[in-house]
């Protein structure tokens, strides 16, 4: 059995239950002080880091009694952070000291910010975080840490995307909870996009509940895609972009035309995310965003839901190497006159859904957008 001293996000109640697979009252914990050390948070991250600091103090809690397996789930929650575990000594409110393991970081991984608070953290990070580590837990006994961790960024991100969904209300009268009954949901792939199943059955429109049926959802997250637009130039920018999914199905031209487009960050907007894309993809500023409407990409295979926008900009020059090298883009952009590009649609040169649906609201809206200009 095993002892473990928690300084950061472990300290929440609900995501120890859920990486330990059991409830609070079953687990041994106590505030604890681990002197000499103080916790910070990691610049551009949701989570904390351990630092010495001398006449310091790390609040946190010991947990105590830890099975093998207690400590192969956390080992495997935290692998994905690249923690590693080592020995200190720690002070407990009755004036006693006990020896326990510390989660540390992988020296020179992380950047340190500002000193980091549990409360806040919990406010504004605390749902996302249980939502992500649900996933993470499903797949403990399953996947290694390192495919976890490789995947941890798309899972937060998915994360995000369901705290999104939720807001997505029109007015439908029927109720999921009562209308809906889940018999089974697995995670059954995780990599940059998940993979669910699901045994469901549903109420049909004469009422009734249907039969129990096996569905599966490819799960991503949230999209923005916008088209920039020069209303003084009447021109369009577009990039070209070599795209897997379109190679894999045998299309001959896996190279697709099509509207800056990103994933939304948790934390973002998508407004944020629609002016960092169209930097990132095409080296171009927004000056301002015109939303065209938000949907489900193909609601009968993915959860992704598109925000789509046209985006006013000074369209002067072109890029060959737009993208982000991390995530192996190479992406180059195109100019185009509004009349030569509404032609290309014509002519069914434009193979992205997105992109002819953004062509169809600008020729709608052009003549106002350019008055603007």
């Amino acid at each position: 059995m095993s002892n473990l001293f928690f300084y950061g996000t472990l300290r929440h109640a609900p995501l120890l239950e859920l990486v330990l697979g059991r409830p609070a009252s079953d687990i041994d914990a106590t505030p604890a002080v681990l002197q000499d050390h103080a916790v910070h948070a990691v610049r551009e991250q949701a989570f904390p880091m351990i630092l010495k600091a001398p006449g310091e103090q790390a609040e946190g809690i010991l947990v105590r009694g830890l099975s093998e397996e207690d400590i192969a789930r956390l080992e495997f929650y935290e692998g994905g952070f690249d923690y590693d575990l080592e020995t200190r000594w720690v002070d407990l409110p009755d004036g006693t000291r006990a020896e326990a393991e510390v989660f540390y970081p992988e020296a020179g991984l992380w950047q340190p910010g500002d000193r980091w608070s549990l409360e806040a953290w919990a406010e504004q990070w605390g749902e996302l975080t249980l939502l992500a580590a649900e996933e993470v837990m499903a797949y403990c006994g399953r996947v290694d840490a390192k495919r976890i961790a490789r995947s941890f960024p798309a899972i937060r991100m998915r994360a995000w995307a369901r705290i999104a969904a939720r807001s997505r209300v029109t007015g439908d009268a029927r109720d999921v909870s009562r209308d809906v009954i889940v018999h089974d949901r697995r995670h059954a792939y995780v990599d940059y996009f998940g993979m669910d199943e699901i045994d469901l059955q549903y109420r049909q429109h004469d009422g009734s509940m249907g039969p129990v049926l096996r569905r599966n959802g490819l799960m991503t997250g949230q999209a923005v895609i916008v088209l920039p637009y020069d209303p003084v130039r009447d021109t369009v920018l577009l990039i070209e972009q070599f795209r897997a999914p379109v190679y894999l199905i045998g299309d001959p031209e896996p190279w697709m035309w099509e509207a800056v487009a990103g994933m939304i960050d948790p934390g973002e907007t998508p407004e944020t995310t629609a002016h960092r894309e169209a930097m990132e993809e095409a080296h171009i500023e927004l000056k301002g965003l015109e939303y065209a409407g938000g949907a489900y990409s193909s609601c009968g295979s993915s959860t992704e839901y598109d925000h789509l926008y046209v985006g006013l900009a000074d369209l002067s020059r072109t890029v060959n190497n737009g993208g982000v090298d991390r995530e192996g883009e190479d992406i180059r952009s195109h100019i185009l006159p509004f009349a030569e590009f509404m032609q290309w649609v014509e002519d069914h040169r434009i193979k992205s859904l997105q992109l002819l649906s953004l062509a169809h609201w600008l020729a709608r809206h052009r003549d106002r957008l350019r008055g603007q200009g």
